[in-house]
């Protein structure tokens, strides 16, 4: 997989995983390594390994390795697996050389990164096998890590799903919330259309069939069904009949994923891509050792 292809914005990703980078060794490494420091002449060279301690979907490779490479230059890091691919318990997925101490000082903090991007990862990537052979398409949420957001949104694409909008500024979203304080959905929209100067799609969350008429009323550009069963997606479907993109969300699991899809709907939004993913274990491994191969 090639990486660019997925990063929404390759330049405006590196500096912000530099930021972040820099702040989370900031967290941990504060004023010293005052363990490595004792135990660790300065100067002393070392190989290590790290290594998958169960099967997953790998990503965050460039910024593990961005990582220990703040931690020093002299760090090589090479990959021998790539973001994307499925990596079985085992399997050797970089090698480092270098400094031992900024080996050992950047650990931590590569292996926070990596573990918690390759859950993203092969959590996303469980829903994808799911729909398979069903025309849909799989989105992910705002429900982000604050200030990791561009980096889980990286993670869910490597998985095989798409992103949603980023943030409040690059889409309208009418949800509940604004459609009480507006007065309703057709309020809602027509106060978008008056006070929002730039052509931009709408969406509306509705949840009922009330809302769901108020909004192809107003000519709603896509329509989300929120917590709606695949009964009740379908019945919605027959209403709007092609005249708005639809999207499901809300209560979406692995359990019910496939009978949704199987509505027609032509998205599903997702909040648990991001939100309820497990971090994948992976250990750093210090000697050169025996690298394995890939499922």
């Amino acid at each position: 997989m090639k990486k660019d292809k997925v990063k929404e914005n390759a330049s405006l990703f590196d500096r912000y995983a530099d930021m972040l980078i820099s702040t989370a060794l900031a967290e941990d490494v504060s004023s010293g390594d005052i363990t490595t420091e004792a135990t660790v002449p300065a100067g002393e060279q070392a190989q290590a390994r790290l290594v998958a301690k169960e099967g997953f979907i790998v990503a965050g490779l460039d910024i593990a390795e961005k990582t220990f490479r703040k931690m020093s230059a002299e760090v090589v890091f090479t990959q021998l697996v790539s973001d994307g691919d499925y990596a079985k318990k085992g399997t050797a997925l970089a090698t480092l050389k270098g400094p031992a101490r900024a080996i050992l000082t950047g650990e931590r903090v590569a292996l926070n990164f990596m573990q918690r991007l390759s859950g993203i990862a092969t959590h996303t990537r469980a829903f994808i096998d799911r729909v398979k052979g069903v025309d849909v398409t799989l989105l992910d949420t705002r429900k982000t890590t604050p200030c990791m957001r561009i980096l889980e949104r990286y993670a869910v694409k490597v998985g095989g799903a798409k992103n949603h909008r980023f943030g409040l500024f690059d889409a309208i979203l009418i949800k509940d919330n604004h459609i009480l304080a507006a007065g309703g959905v057709e309020k809602a929209i027509k106060a978008v259309r008056k006070n929002y100067s730039k052509k931009a799609p709408i969406e509306v969350e509705v949840s009922n069939q009330r809302e769901l008429r108020e909004a192809l009323k107003a000519n709603a550009d896509i329509i989300m069904l929120d917590n709606m069963d695949a009964a009740r997606i379908k019945s919605a479907l027959k209403i709007i009949d092609g005249r708005a993109v639809t999207e499901a969300s809300g209560g979406i699991d692995l359990d019910n994923i496939r009978a949704i899809a199987e509505t027609g709907v032509d998205c599903i939004s997702i909040g648990s891509l991001t939100h309820s993913a497990r971090a994948m274990d992976i250990s750093l491994k210090f000697g050169a050792g025996e690298p394995k191969g890939l499922r």
